[in-house]
């Protein structure tokens, strides 16, 4: 992850919380505290989890008040256990108060995220299977980045970070392109290097994605015997990617067919956030 990304995002979620302040002048309750007053505050996880989002918890902790001090025993990828004690920041109580909901908004909803990868891609490798779990641009907006750093986190692969750097052809984007043949033509024309996925919906449509030269078919809602039969049609040629309503068990039956790729909406948009809590102490 870049850190002017980091930066910018930590800047605008302070901003949320201080009403584009100072930490001094926008957290009336921190206020309450002596400004001399120094503490340590120590974060806990009340469940498993991947970890994910350590410099946005250290840039927040920096944007309030650069005196913080940071220490972890975990970094981005690991195994965390309940109760298990992920970092401790030390210095001014009222900085360590008016930068705990921010930093750990980040930690939690990330290692979410990586966590629930995670656990699909557990499941992918207990069958046996090859498949890669993909992610999605069904993303929080404005955390596009960050959760896709978080599926990698978690052991799964990017699909596409957006719609810039590869083509996925949908319904509506044959329909006004005037075909499938039409559509991938214009997109080899336009940029060459690019990789090429259609989203088809029917058997014969796969037929057409394959002889146009696509490099990923994506299967709309394909059932399983559908899969089984464009494993069969595409031969090798093109890389097919099975997508629709993934969620929950239904992706074990795909995964068992080998797929090349399954990709998941949950991921990152059924986040729920890792219970993380912070215990305060005074120095």
């Amino acid at each position: 992850m870049h850190k002017p990304y980091i930066e910018q995002q930590v800047s605008r979620a302070l901003s949320e919380d201080l009403n584009g302040q100072s930490a001094f002048d926008g957290d009336i309750t921190a206020q309450l505290i002596p400004p001399t007053q120094q503490a340590i505050g120590k974060v806990i996880t009340r469940e498993f989890a991947i970890i994910c989002g350590v410099e946005w918890v250290n840039e927040t902790m920096q944007q309030v008040d650069s005196s913080l001090e940071v220490e972890w025993f975990v970094k981005d990828g690991d195994v965390a256990k309940p109760n298990q004690t992920l970092f401790i920041v030390k210095g001014p109580a009222r900085a360590i108060l008016t930068a705990e909901r921010t930093a750990l908004n980040f930690l939690q909803t990330l290692s979410a995220t990586a966590t629930t990868t995670h656990q699909y891609v557990c499941e992918v490798k207990a069958l046996g299977s090859t498949t890669k779990i993909l992610d999605t641009r069904k993303t929080i907006p404005g955390l596009r980045l960050a959760q896709k750093y978080a599926v990698k986190c978690g052991g799964g692969q990017n699909h596409r970070i957006g719609l810039f750097d590869a083509y996925l052809i949908k319904e509506n984007h044959i329909q006004a392109a005037g075909g499938i043949k039409q559509a991938v033509s214009r997109a080899q024309e336009l940029n060459p290097g690019k990789t090429i996925e259609v989203e088809v919906e029917t058997e014969q449509e796969l037929i057409e994605a394959i002889d146009a030269g696509v490099h990923i078919v994506m299967l709309d809602n394909f059932d399983v015997e559908q899969t089984l039969r464009a494993k069969e049609l595409a031969d090798g040629r093109v890389k097919l990617e099975a997508s629709g309503n993934m969620d929950g068990e239904k992706f074990k039956d795909y995964a068992r067919l080998n797929v090349d790729f399954i990709s998941i909406g949950g991921l990152t948009k059924h986040v729920e956030a890792i219970d993380l809590s912070m215990r305060f102490s005074e120095i």
